[in-house]
């Protein structure tokens, strides 16, 4: 099965990433693993921000707490790899994938509504960058750096799956199906803009 294959049939992304990144990225492992850091970090703090947000929410607390504590400790092992390899942790860099997606959630109205594309926006991310490891992990020359993103990619692929999940779980599941096709035709427009401005998404 093809890259593109994988990538609409398992995560349902209708554009799959330019294989060349991968090139690119190689080039500049210390700016692509300080992405990855700060990419973790963030995925932490928004779980933990969402259970304090929804704190009646007793299946998402559940949930999202262990989440909590496997994205630090993957913010760590990228730490770590840096630190290994004689490398710095650059500056957070503004993130224009995330912020476009954020441009979509639906704001006011009913916590349902805000709560499901809170919920997709974490999905999306989580899908793409399990793609994007899948790219890393194929297409890396360093054997080592290729198994290093493989644990990645499948961790993340269980965290897409998770997002989903919880939003079927409060939500009517038709809607959540409707509302993530929305989600999935908007991130085709994100990708190709960033890609046009050549943005680099971590």
């Amino acid at each position: 099965m093809t890259h593109t294959e994988d990538v609409k049939n398992i995560l349902g992304l209708q554009l799959p990433t330019d294989p060349r990144w991968v090139d690119l990225a190689s080039l500049d492992l210390e700016a692509i693993l300080t992405d990855h850091a700060y990419c973790e970090q963030k995925a932490a703090l928004t779980c933990i921000s969402y259970i304090q947000r929804y704190s009646h929410l007793e299946k998402l607390v559940a949930d999202l707490a262990p989440i909590v504590t496997e994205e630090w400790g993957h913010f760590r092992l990228v730490l770590n790899e840096l630190k290994k390899r004689n490398l710095q942790l650059g500056k957070q860099r503004r993130d224009e994938y995330a912020n476009q997606l954020i441009k979509f959630q639906k704001n006011g109205g009913r916590e349902e509504d805000r709560l499901l594309d809170q919920l997709l926006t974490m999905a999306m991310i989580e899908a793409r960058s399990c793609e994007r490891f899948k790219r890393l992990s194929e297409g890396l020359n360093d054997e080592y750096m290729r198994n290093f993103y493989r644990r990645f990619m499948e961790s993340e692929a269980g965290h897409y799956t998770l997002f989903i999940e919880l939003a079927e779980t409060y939500i009517d599941k038709e809607k959540v199906r409707k509302r993530w096709k929305e989600w999935l035709d908007y991130e085709v427009e994100v990708m190709k803009e960033l890609e046009v401005r050549g943005d680099r998404i971590h």
